[in-house]
């Protein structure tokens, strides 16, 4: 009876040392089944044995139990952490890639608005330059014959008056003084006329050569801004098509986040530590179940050597 009770006597040691309230109870369950068996004049051996061993599986269990939800917390917790931060780079990326592209797109559309105004302004000052030339034209068309008619005319007057005053003859010779004078005023006057022709046609020979080569210019600067209006409007087009895609995208990762955080959310709660850590649990646990085989083995040691001293 007084090896039984030294197992009790261990327990409660243990249950001490512990502050386990379980193997407290334990200690309190063999003194009773101890009492029980005396009374009866039974052996306790195995009621004891049964007793230790059923708690040392129990909590065996529990500590198999605890582990698989520690590590199943730790993996999940773990996996979780990198597809939210994979995840996160990911709508990360594609937030800066929209809001690039977003930049360009207003970029272009202000190219666009340059190129057209552009456009525009030079089809009015061709329009302009244009009716400015016809005008200037006109004028020249229609003061040329009126300029050569003059000249005709005084070229006229000149070989009459030269071939009148040429001839033979006193009455004429008398008349030298006052026909060299006219002749003279003649020559001055289809000099002029000639100078002025001479410039006008001068004039419009300039001016119809600097209209057509700024045309020309025109021509370029018109062919190079809708060349701009295409190029602009074609990437504006594939941009749109580019930021469309990307904004699908970036909606099925956001939500591909939302439920990543939701679950990150439930597992967090489920692994929440408890007031005591695993680490604690478990310390606590191992010793409970070192020191309650530490007893089963004092109680068949004890047992092994009542056999002996019997026989």
């Amino acid at each position: 009876h007084g090896a039984h009770m030294e197992v009790v006597r261990l327990v409660n040691d243990f249950a001490k040392r512990q502050h386990s309230e379980e193997l407290a109870q334990l200690g309190r369950r063999i003194s009773t089944a101890l009492h029980k068996a005396a009374s009866a004049g039974e052996d306790p051996f195995a009621k004891v044995k049964g007793l230790i061993t059923g708690l040392i599986a129990r909590l065996e269990g529990e500590a198999q139990a605890d582990a698989s939800h520690k590590a199943y917390c730790d993996k999940e917790q773990a996996d979780t952490k990198v597809k939210r931060e994979d995840t996160q780079a990911i709508v990360n990326r594609l937030t800066g890639e929209i809001d690039t592209r977003h930049a360009r797109a207003a970029a272009l559309k202000g190219q666009l608005a340059d190129f057209q105004a552009g456009l525009a302004a030079t089809a009015k000052a061709r329009k302009e330059m244009q009716q400015a030339r016809r005008e200037e034209h006109e004028v020249y068309v229609h003061s040329k014959p009126e300029m050569e008619a003059g000249i005709e005319g005084v070229s006229i007057a000149l070989k009459t008056l030269r071939d009148y005053y040429n001839q033979d003859g006193k009455a004429h010779a008398t008349k030298s003084g006052a026909a060299s004078s006219i002749i003279g005023m003649l020559e001055v006057v289809m000099a002029d006329f000639s100078k002025d022709f001479g410039e006008m046609t001068a004039n419009e020979e300039v001016s119809q050569e600097e209209f057509e080569r700024e045309m020309h210019e025109m021509d370029v600067e018109v062919a190079t801004k809708e060349q701009g209006v295409k190029y602009a409007e074609k990437e504006i087009t594939d941009l749109t098509k580019d930021l469309a895609e990307r904004k699908a995208d970036h909606a099925s990762e956001s939500a591909e986040l939302s439920a990543i955080l939701e679950y990150k959310g439930k597992i967090d709660e489920m692994c929440m530590p408890k007031a005591e850590t695993y680490a604690e649990r478990k310390a606590r646990r191992d010793a409970e179940i070192a020191g309650l085989k530490e007893a089963l083995s004092s109680l068949e040691g004890q047992a092994m050597l009542l056999q002996h001293m019997a026989a």
